[in-house]
């Protein structure tokens, strides 16, 4: 109450501000007008905009004063960061909220590894804001520690900074009727849904939206975009290290103008975010698209705000939270001065990451046997990577067969592909084959495969196969790239397989060096281990691999490694 009193009393001009920001051009999120103005702080919130005195000044003279950036959609898990490393690195280039769907963190530690990475984010200066993940298991195909029910997501749906169920990615089972998908939707939270519904189109969509989903992250084109803007959901443009979909769905802007867009980058590489930006990295290239930086702004910032209801967010007005940025210019947009909560950001701290978090990978031996794939004949289906995006292609080869097995063939880019359970250590495991990945010797693993993070591993040789799988179980898994039984790269992501306990200078020059030496083994595509991480993901079209074995995600089922007689027509691609 006397921080409201002491509000009012600065919005009147009756005391000083805390701080006064002067001499910029002040955005209004509302009009989309710059505004010379001054920008009044007490308690870290907006008090006025006008002329004020203050106890302190902030010169802006010649920038651009514009509200600190929200990411609408994003996981943690992805950076590879854990929350305080994140922070470090996205707060200098002004994004100051972030939205976090952790249902990587829940396949593999349950509610308990979410609560605690709640309570780790809790007195951070960068806004952390999460939804309840809805899909643990994210199909019937996958297999997490232990699936999450409706209980476990009402226990998160309690905290204070949990804001609405999570993307539901298993959108078969909405569009179907699927008793137990849409019991998630009758939740206390059910008004506010996060989507996942790449490649739906038409009466598909209708019903998916029907179910009272309002938002989705995942089209791709120009006329998936527009379906959902008319159908009344949100269209959160995704730009992550691999589905880059910004400069296809910029047109909309240009078409509809901002109502309904916000922008996310869903699944990040730290290096990528060091190299390319954040959100500002967003709003720079569509400027340079050609939307003007206004629009950019505002789709960064209040529109995030705006969908996910964090109504003293995303804007330069009074009552709003002091998150304010200094641009120097309109170009760029690498802010000179980040303020959270009126003040500039200070030290931060690091959470306390308990033993039991660490201990997550637990397997069977392995050994190269285990990868051998016995081969009468006949085609199979193989997993076709398609460059910079999540989704694959459904393709139908012959395999090369030695010693009466299937084996991976560099010289037809086509390599083998597992993914080996690592949870329950039951020791079941998935074969297959991937083409279009360029790997030409070794093999490359990892125990960050969405979204139920079992081991993913791919290679020329099953012993190198053999070797990467056991060697990510001792080292409490991560990434790894090995050649001839030789570990060439590494970094251990210690906290659920998932996050480095290590500073963010260490985690880049790793996840680099791990790069650097997948693409030294031929690996031609995408960023690599991002991509194989999402080979494991069965609800993104149209054939990926889980330790069930393959999953036709077209017809959301499981099928065999074999192709069927129907399909031996198909053109081999």
């Amino acid at each position: 109450m006397e921080e409201l009193r002491h509000r009012l009393a600065v919005a009147r001009g009756d005391e000083p501000a805390d701080l006064v920001v002067r001499g910029g051009r002040v955005l209004s999120v509302f009009t989309k007008e710059w505004l010379e103005t001054d920008v009044a702080i007490a308690a870290g919130v907006v008090a006025g905009l006008g002329e004020y005195e203050g106890r302190e000044t902030l010169d802006a003279s010649g920038a651009w004063v514009v509200p600190g950036f929200i990411d609408a959609h994003m996981h943690l898990e992805s950076t590879k960061l854990l929350p305080d490393e994140f922070a470090r690195l996205v707060l200098p280039l002004g994004t100051t909220a972030v939205v976090a769907d952790p249902h990587e963190l829940a396949n593999v530690l349950g509610t308990d590894g979410v609560h605690w990475l709640l309570d780790a984010c809790e007195n951070l200066p960068l806004d952390f804001y999460f939804m309840a993940s809805s899909c643990v298991p994210a199909s019937p195909f996958e297999s997490p520690r232990r699936p999450l029910s409706t209980g476990d997501l009402e226990s998160l749906l309690r905290r204070r900074r949990v804001l609405g169920v999570a993307e539901m990615m298993n959108f078969p089972g909405v569009i179907a009727g699927d008793e137990a998908e849409l019991a998630k939707l009758f939740l206390e939270a059910r008004e506010h849904v996060d989507g996942h519904a790449p490649g739906v189109v038409g009466k598909h969509l209708n019903a998916y939206v029907a179910a009272g989903i309002r938002s989705d992250h995942e089209a791709l084109t120009v006329e998936e975009g527009r379906e959902r803007l008319r159908a009344g959901m949100w269209l959160l443009v995704r730009e992550a290290s691999m589905a880059r979909n910004l400069r296809a769905l910029l047109p909309l802007v240009q078409e509809f103008g901002t109502n309904g867009i916000a922008f996310c980058t869903d699944d990040r590489d730290p290096e990528d975010i060091a190299e390319n930006g954040h959100i500002n990295g967003m709003v720079r290239e569509a400027v340079a698209f050609g939307i003007s930086p206004e629009d950019a702004l505002v789709l960064a910032s209040y529109n995030a705000a705006l969908w996910h209801g964090l109504d003293r967010l995303g804007a330069v007005a009074p009552g709003y939270q002091a998150d304010l940025l200094v641009l120097p210019d309109l170009e760029r947009f690498e802010p000179s001065v980040v303020l959270k909560r009126g003040r500039a950001v200070g030290e931060v701290a690091h959470p306390d990451v308990p033993e039991w978090v660490k201990h997550s990978v637990r397997i069977q031996p392995v050994s190269a046997g285990d990868f051998r794939i016995p081969w009468k004949r006949g085609d199979a289906r193989v997993i076709g990577l398609v460059p910079d995006q999540v989704v694959t292609e459904s393709l139908v080869q012959s395999p090369t067969v030695a010693d009466g097995a299937a084996v991976a063939d560099p010289t037809r880019d086509l390599v083998k592909i597992a993914v080996v359970e690592r949870h329950l250590g039951t020791g079941r495991r998935g074969l297959g084959f991937v083409r279009g990945s360029g790997l030409a010797h070794g093999a490359l693993a990892s125990s960050v495969a969405h979204d139920a993070h079992n081991i993913v591993v791919v290679g020329v040789d099953d012993a190198d196969m053999a070797f990467a799988v056991t060697r990510l179980a001792e080292i409490g898994g991560g990434i790894v790239a090995v050649e001839g039984g030789q570990v060439r790269a590494e970094l251990a992501l210690v906290v659920a397989g998932l996050l480095a306990d290590a500073p963010l200078a260490e985690v880049i020059e790793r996840s680099l060096a791990c790069n650097d030496a997948a693409r030294a083994l031929g690996w031609s595509g995408a960023t690599p281990f991002l991509t194989l991480s999402f080979l494991a993901l069965s609800v993104i079209p149209s054939l990926k691999i889980t330790d069930r074995g393959l999953v036709d995600v077209d017809r959301f089922e499981l099928v065999a490694l074999e192709a069927e007689p129907a399909l031996t027509g198909t053109p081999a691609r």
